[in-house]
């Protein structure tokens, strides 16, 4: 997790705009947790990710898994 507040509004909402144009479902989690559709604003900031926690992401398609990935280790708040 990159953005130095975690995943709040605005990074949830970079997010979620970027998953919102992949045709494959990505969902996010803490691990050991319920994975959140990464479509959802409101359901990543449910997820409580802090700077440094590490999330899973998983989905169908790996190339949509690994933008997201790579979208939430930046820091989203610059």
């Amino acid at each position: 997790m990159g953005s130095s507040v975690g995943l709040h509004a605005r990074p949830a909402a970079i997010v979620s705009a970027a998953a919102q144009e992949l045709d494959g479902t990505v969902m996010i989690a803490m691990p050991g947790g319920e994975p959140v559709d990464a479509k959802s604003t409101l359901l990543i900031m449910t997820l409580g990710a802090l700077l440094g926690d590490a999330v899973e992401v998983s989905g169908d398609d790996s190339d949509a898994v690994e933008m997201i990935a790579t979208l939430i280790e930046q820091d989203l708040d610059a």
